[in-house]
């Protein structure tokens, strides 16, 4: 662990992985540690352990630089701002901008596997953006590329398990999926063993072993004795899936394009970088769906 003791701050930090980050920090940090969030309230469990919470919104620039105010070392964990487009990407972009000018050193940033331009991801345009941001701001810099969470499977394998079948249009591509649990474990080791200045790093974030769509019904019969096939869709009809569920109709597209472009194989790279920030493996997709077992059996 680093001898230094540079005062660590958190954004997003009353989110799933925020939270988790934090609670990390807190067990294997000694020094000072900020956690920034609208809702300080979540976080209020934690402050006996030494925990600072400040509260901030990203829209209220102001807010930000007051937060922003000691800070070493920054996560910035990519905002949830995608209703309106183009307003999580400067979200992003102020927020660097302020680190600079608040003297900040080292910035690690949350960002999404294979989001350069040519990706068939329509929504990983704002992860590009920011990186671009990082380039150009002249700080030391880890960005952390996390694949597709293992977590975000859980509905559609419920659906599984009820009806049989597993459906995507993700055909014979392979993802290495991660869970949500160990990118907030890797964020929280790279900003707490954040290097000298000219750090500057793009790590991509995966599970252990990439799977296809086929693999993943097979797991799921060993872990529930039932006999579950995937059957292929196409990606007009996974968009209409999504509309069902409530979502406008491009954002539905934007949902189903994260199928597209597994598809094409951009999710199947399996990196060491998790073991090499933490000194750990992470989690396989099947340790992950055994203890997730009475949720998929719910249905």
């Amino acid at each position: 662990m680093s001898t230094q003791k540079d005062t660590l701050l958190v954004t997003g930090a009353s989110g799933h992985l925020g939270r988790t980050a934090i609670e990390w920090l807190l067990d294997h940090y000694e020094g000072s540690i900020i956690a920034l969030t609208r809702h300080p309230e979540k976080l209020s469990d934690l402050v006996t352990q030494g925990l600072e919470v400040r509260q901030a919104d990203f829209n209220y620039l102001e807010q930000l630089k007051e937060s922003f105010a000691g800070v070493q070392r920054l996560l910035l964990i990519s905002t949830d701002a995608l209703a309106v487009p183009g307003q999580r990407l400067k979200q992003h972009q102020d927020a660097i901008q302020i680190a600079a000018q608040k003297g900040v050193k080292h910035i690690v940033y949350t960002s999404f596997l294979n989001p350069v331009p040519g990706t068939a991801n329509t929504t990983a345009s704002d992860h590009y953006g920011t990186e671009q941001a990082l380039h150009q701001s002249g700080l030391a810099y880890t960005i952390l590329r996390n694949n597709l969470y293992a977590d975000n499977l859980l509905p559609s394998l419920v659906h599984a398990v009820k009806t049989g079948q597993y459906i995507n249009a993700i055909d014979e591509g392979k993802v290495a999926y991660v869970t949500r649990n160990d990118c907030a474990i890797a964020a929280a080791a790279a900003v707490a063993l954040a290097f000298a200045k000219q750090d500057k790093r793009t790590l991509n974030i995966t599970g252990p072993t990439a799977l296809s769509s086929s693999d993943i019904a097979d797991i799921l019969n060993k872990i529930t004795g039932k006999s579950i096939t995937y059957n292929l869709i196409n990606i007009k009809q996974v968009e209409g899936m999504y509309e069902a569920f409530g979502a406008p109709p491009k954002v539905a597209q934007g949902l189903a394009s994260f199928d597209t472009a597994a598809a094409k194989g951009e999710y199947e790279q399996v990196s060491p970088a998790f073991a090499e920030l933490t000194g750990q493996d992470p989690v396989n997709l099947e340790q992950f769906l055994v203890e997730l077992q009475p949720v998929l059996m719910k249905g």
